[in-house]
């Protein structure tokens, strides 16, 4: 067992950005929680059932390893969707289980087919549209062969949505490019209403498109960075703000990450602080060290410019991220000892770290510091 550091999912928290986000929505738009990479490094099965708790009933996984976490978690109480990897070893499962896939191309789709035939059952799809992300999707010219499977095999499937995926809404550089993606994805859907194959809906948004483009909320919307209270950007943000009289972050940050200080001891001026020579100690100096490194999701990036807060003051990294520990510059913040408190993300009385402050300092984007927070980390939900 991990005993090394805690992270701490606040309830209230999510609570509070949920609301905003069905307030921001239309009433009838269905709000997916995306959970993938470990719940943005919350933790998934934690995550998803302090989610549940808080009245989400429709969850977006990458794969069929994260459905079955979310699956034996909430068994039927939910719908999941998975957005990437279903192998065809797992299609039986997905199928049989009333899993929602994309489908993005034929041997996807004629395998789904193969699959509820013999199970005597329908598997759930979402057909996927390739609108100018290039990454997955049925062409344009693809989707005359397509309409002409889903006619031909209609009983052994439901047609849950028709989707497609943004490339780069977070950027008002990206505008034109987003704009032809939505026409063109218009333009599938209106193909496929013309030939009598109507989704149950369409979606297309993701956080950041939800809120730069609100005519791409649709029926659905795939909501991941937003509901762990930061923002896909900070211009998405300062969009945000522009709109509204009020120029407060509506956001809260569900997540905070907790260690102890391990050990102390004072450097004399001269000496070098840790691996190698890239922090020499221009004055005599108190470091801290404490438990976490690079195999943690303490990126070695942060080395000699990560802060962390101890006895409610920002304290600088110092020396290089090690691998299971890093030390830190306590030399200015009066009484500490062994065991103090260590907050990597979160707030102690009035100071903060946040993975946004993170992101800026190593040059990482938020998605990529919480999904490497590792699995082994215990997780618990507080109030």
């Amino acid at each position: 067992m991990h005993t090394n550091s805690t992270i701490e999912l606040s309830r209230e928290a999510l609570k509070n950005n949920i609301a905003f986000l069905r307030k921001t929505f239309d009433k009838k738009t269905i709000l997916s929680s995306v959970v993938k990479g470990n719940a943005y490094g919350h933790g998934l099965s934690e995550f998803v059932q302090m989610a549940n708790d808080c009245g989400i009933t429709h969850f977006s996984v990458f794969d069929v390893e994260e459905a079955k976490i979310v699956y034996n978690t909430l068994q039927d109480k939910v719908t999941v969707m998975v957005l990437g990897l279903v192998s065809d070893e797992d299609m039986d499962w997905v199928v049989n289980h009333n899993i929602e896939f994309f489908v993005f191309d034929k041997n996807r789709l004629n395998k789904a087919i193969k699959v509820a035939k013999s199970s005597n059952t329908k598997a759930k799809i979402h057909i996927e549209i390739e609108t100018g992300m290039n990454r997955t999707g049925f062409d344009k010219k693809e989707l005359p062969s397509v309409v002409s499977i889903l006619k031909k095999e209609g009983e052994h499937l439901v047609l849950k949505g028709l989707c497609t995926h943004y490339a780069g809404a977070e950027s008002i550089a990206n505008y034109y490019r987003i704009d032809k993606q939505i026409k063109r994805f218009d333009e599938a859907y209106q193909y496929m209403c013309a030939n009598d194959l109507k989704p149950e809906i369409k979606h297309s948004a993701c956080s950041a498109a939800s809120m730069m483009f609100p005519e791409t909320r649709m029926d659905l919307v795939r909501i991941g960075i937003m509901q762990y209270g930061l923002w896909p950007s900070p211009e998405v943000f300062v969009n945000y703000l522009n709109s509204k009289k009020s120029k407060i972050d509506p956001l809260q940050r569900v997540i905070s990450w907790k260690s102890k200080i391990m050990n102390i001891k004072t450097v004399q001026a001269g000496e070098f602080i840790g691996y190698g020579t890239s922090f020499l100690a221009e004055r005599k100096m108190i470091i801290a060290v404490i438990p976490i490194g690079y195999s943690h999701g303490y990126s070695r990036s942060l080395s000699n410019q990560g802060r962390v807060i101890i006895n409610g003051t920002r304290c600088v990294v110092v020396g290089s991220v090690n691998m299971n520990m890093m030390t830190v510059d306590i030399t200015d913040v009066g009484p500490v000892k062994k065991e103090d408190e260590v907050i990597l993300i979160g707030k102690q009385g009035d100071t903060a770290v946040s993975v946004a402050s993170f992101s800026d300092l190593s040059n990482q984007l938020n998605y990529e510091l919480l999904t490497r927070i590792s699995k082994t980390i215990p997780r618990k939900t507080k109030q």
